[in-house]
């Protein structure tokens, strides 16, 4: 009998039942808010914003909006987050021991966003609840007895100045804490393994010691592992050496594109969570069976704000306004997509991650990522989000029958100098010009952006199919494989031309 993993399944079936959902996020956020401040007000940023000041007032919160304007990594990373690197008590209290490397999807030089003890402090957090969260699953006992594989960015971190760097997945991995260590895979000395390819074979060698029950990580670089360990061991499927795999926690980008592709490595469907985890913080998950909608996490240590993704927050080219609407959680509606700003532990301030959020269920605080305010594509007036894109990828492939799990995206000019969008779709057995028709008229449809710019100044759509190993090899070309990186959806046209070079 599963003792142990009884005495924890009843413990997170009783924090189930006492726990209720917060009644008053408004004020709930608001104390985040003001623990954030009342951290950093003697530190340079906190004194040249007066903290005290907005701490003393009234409302709290637009105190806050009035005297902190809102921030971009370029903004904030010049006057404040370089000098953090070299002085203590610059936008949070003490000097960061790591500092994460953004994967970089735009193929620009990496971001360095600080990660300090109390930043890592919240993700534990998040993470906590999460697992008190499956207690809503149905789960056996002996489930929490067994391991679970987390797939992250190598954990062997790179020396810079005062601190370590590297991908936040593998700064996570590092900061295991010790009373995980014995259900945690791959274990940390072949997370510290460099290389991808190697580290994926070193998985698949100890596989067979292993009995795991839940998997984390980018579906991608996920699947190729799951590949990669039942071709070493000649599987049918990866229940055939893991027969209790029952979960698997995603994250990065949306999972629906790679449901099938995963439902065929595997005896029966695995049960989904989603993770909403970016450099900034772990700002939601999936806490109930049978959605993708994630729970906000607005007690966890960080100050949530919302910027309308249209016409009261950002132009016709999807750049910020000069004085956008900004509006709290208590605020914001279902079927609006949000650009996300976060206040957190570890020094940002009023920060526009770039991310656009949805959300499905308020009374549950649930959510989804929509996009990416750099993932809008609008050269011509197409006026295209991910979710667009997403959505027509998705009708394409229903329509043929087929999987496409990757994509990109981009406006370039023919050979006549007119734009016309150039579509790479990650696939096998799929025709180019029915695809590209099938597309252009789904968005023609679903758009009328779209269809105005079509009668205009886009001329044409063009799809190039290629295998979607190809799309990673070209990732590695550019030292950007496995971890948190992912294939850039809507990419400019310098890109998109590496790209086709390299896969013509």
């Amino acid at each position: 009998m599963a003792i142990l993993g009884s005495i924890i399944k009843t413990a997170l079936d009783l924090n189930a039942q006492l726990s209720s959902p917060t009644e008053d996020v408004e004020k709930a956020q608001e104390k985040q808010l003001r623990n954030l401040l009342e951290s950093a007000k003697d530190t340079s940023f906190g004194l040249y914003h007066d903290f005290r000041s907005i701490l003393a007032a009234e409302d709290v919160v637009k105190a806050y909006q009035d005297l902190v304007p809102l921030h971009d990594y370029r903004s904030i990373n010049r006057r404040w987050w370089k000098q953090q690197q070299d002085h203590p008590n610059i936008s949070w209290p003490g000097q960061p021991k790591y500092f994460a490397l953004s994967s970089g999807t735009t193929g620009k030089r990496s971001k360095r966003i600080p990660v300090t003890d109390d930043m890592l402090a919240s993700f534990r957090a998040v993470g906590q609840s999460q697992i008190a969260a499956l207690a809503n699953f149905d789960l056996p006992a002996d489930f929490f007895e067994k391991d679970v594989l987390m797939l992250s960015s190598s954990a062997d971190l790179t020396p810079h100045k005062e601190h370590l760097e590297g991908e936040i997945s593998g700064i996570n991995s590092s900061n295991i804490p010790g009373w995980f260590d014995s259900f945690y895979k791959p274990g940390k000395e072949i997370a510290a393994i460099d290389d991808w390819d190697e580290r994926v074979q070193a998985i698949a060698e100890a596989a067979p010691d292993w009995d795991v029950v839940a998997l984390a990580g980018i579906p991608s670089w996920i699947r190729m592992m799951l590949l990669k360990v039942i071709e070493h061991h000649k599987l049918e499927t990866i229940h055939d050496l893991w027969p209790n795999l029952r979960l698997y926690a995603s994250g990065g980008v949306a999972f629906e594109p790679h449901r099938r592709s995963f439902d065929a490595l595997t005896k029966e469907p695995l049960q989904v969570m989603d993770t909403y985890l970016a450099s900034e913080g772990f700002f939601a998950f999936t806490a109930r069976p049978g959605t993708m909608n994630m729970r906000l996490a607005i007690e966890h240590g960080i100050f949530f704000e919302f910027i309308p993704f249209d016409d009261r927050g950002f132009d016709e080219t999807g750049q910020l306004l000069d004085n956008p609407m900004v509006v709290g959680i208590n605020e914001v509606e279902e079927g609006v997509d949000y650009a996300l700003v976060v206040s957190t532990p570890a020094g940002a301030w009023r920060y526009l991650i770039g991310d656009t959020v949805k959300f499905y269920d308020l009374p549950a605080l649930e959510l989804r990522i929509s996009g990416r305010t750099k993932y809008f594509l609008n050269v011509v007036g197409s006026q295209l989000s991910e979710e667009k894109l997403n959505a027509a990828v998705d009708h394409l492939a229903g329509k043929l029958n087929v999987e496409i799990s990757e994509y990109a995206v981009s406006a370039v000019k023919n050979e006549e100098g007119e734009y016309i969008h150039q579509w790479v779709l990650g696939g096998e057995q799929l025709d180019a010009e029915k695809a590209a028709s099938i597309l252009d008229e789904f968005l023609q449809d679903a758009n009328k952006n779209y269809r105005v710019a079509r009668q205009k100044a886009l001329k044409g759509v063009k799809v190039l199919v290629a295998p979607r190993r190809r799309l990673y090899d070209w990732l590695e070309q550019k030292k950007k494989k496995g971890g948190q990186i992912k294939l850039p959806k809507v990419m400019k046209t310098k890109m998109m031309n590496s790209l086709l070079k390299f896969l013509r």
